[in-house]
């Protein structure tokens, strides 16, 4: 009996070890998200150790294996085929160098921008293929996104649209939620949100033609709450509810929905030092005199150190947002989140499966350690007038 037990223990080690080693040789550069799969399976090798008998550990933990490996074989990518991709917000940052990637790629880059006699698309329509077409697209303005609708499907005639990424987005200016102004408010919600599902809506009936891909570019602030984040985290948090609804609504029409919440990356999505000063004098020009004193205008006027807090721990290699993205695009079986960046899925996990007390002192100890205080937290002895 205990060698059989021996000789099923050492298969039991042995299928498991082969078929991830397979899955990761093959796939390992096709998207970061595979590493988040070995992390967790790691992880549940380690509970299932400490929590059940050693066989029955290894048994589980070998069949979790197999449905990996089973799972992660349709991550095979898809020829580009002359695939045709809209990208939203592709005048600077993520979604600028994202149409670049795609059109190297080969695929038909279709690069909604802000502005289509902007410096940034002028640089497309310099350095990339004759395949990349840049479109007006205002994505606050749903006549031109129907022109754009038109002429993609001029274009395309019968072919159908087979993937677009909802990457357009703005930041705001990040403060205590009690301080914004509700236009700041207004602005993610029309851009980030509002913007996506227009995008979305309007597209929708080329998708279905090709049966491909919805691409939501949300964010770790989405899923993870942060504080400094209230206009953006929420407008990215409705972003990825919608990409959840709209899976299971578009399943029956073959169409796949991704949603891609990325970490840290620096890119030009917190704007200029001259949005900085204006978005200051707007929340100083419009905040309540109550607020303000409690406040203080020294505690308003730091706010902007969060600016340079975020970006000095931001990465500036994109690489991992458009290899999972590309993968989003082309995998047999994409998967439903990709959380690339650094931490990104550890601080999502964090903040699902820890209890809030414990996520807010983790939280406040990586993002607030050194924020001031508000001037009435900071004087002990002082008495809100009464009103």
């Amino acid at each position: 009996m205990s060698t059989f037990f021996s000789d099923t223990t050492w298969i039991c080690l042995a299928v498991p070890t082969v078929l991830c080693g397979t899955v990761f040789c093959k796939y390992k550069k096709s998207s970061g998200q595979l590493w988040n799969w070995m992390v967790c399976l790691a992880g549940l090798c380690a509970v299932c150790l400490l929590i059940l008998s050693p066989f029955w550990g290894l048994i589980l933990f070998s069949l979790s294996c197999f449905l990996m490996y089973t799972y992660l074989s349709g991550q095979e990518l898809l020829p580009v085929d002359q695939k045709a991709v809209l990208v939203t917000g592709g005048d600077c940052g993520l979604g600028h160098a994202l149409c670049k990637y795609l059109d190297e790629l080969g695929f038909t880059v279709f690069a909604g921008v802000l502005n289509e006699n902007g410096p940034g698309a002028e640089e497309l329509r310099r350095t990339c293929s004759p395949r990349l077409s840049v479109l007006q697209m205002d994505v606050t303005k749903p006549v031109q996104i129907k022109d754009a609708y038109s002429k993609v499907a001029a274009m395309l005639q019968d072919r159908g649209l087979w993937a677009v990424v909802n990457n357009a987005g703005v930041l705001g200016f990040p403060s205590d939620g009690e301080l914004l102004p509700m236009t700041d408010y207004k602005q993610c919600m029309a851009v980030n949100f509002f913007g996506t599902v227009e995008v979305t809506k309007t597209f929708l009936p080329l998708l279905r033609k090709s049966k491909g891909r919805l691409v939501n570019v949300s964010s770790m602030g989405g899923g993870a709450p942060m504080a400094k984040l209230a206009s953006y985290g929420s407008s990215k948090a409705a972003v990825t509810m919608f990409s959840s609804v709209m899976r299971i609504e578009l399943s029956k029409w073959g169409i796949k929905v991704v949603s891609i919440q990325p970490g840290g990356f620096r890119t030009s999505i917190a704007g200029t030092s001259d949005k900085w000063e204006k978005l200051e004098k707007d929340i100083l020009d419009h905040l309540p005199a109550e607020v303000q004193e409690d406040y203080g205008q020294d505690y308003i006027l730091s706010q902007r150190n969060f600016l340079l807090f975020i970006n000095s721990g931001a990465s500036t290699d994109f690489s991992p947002v458009l290899r999972d993205i590309q993968h989003a695009i082309s995998a047999k079986s994409p998967f439903a989140y990709y959380t690339p960046g650094k931490a990104a899925y550890l601080w999502l996990c964090l903040a699902f499966y820890l209890p809030i007390g414990i996520y807010n002192y983790f939280a406040e100890r990586n993002f607030g350690k050194d924020e001031p205080m508000p001037r009435a937290l900071s004087m002990p002895n002082y008495k809100r007038k009464a009103t």
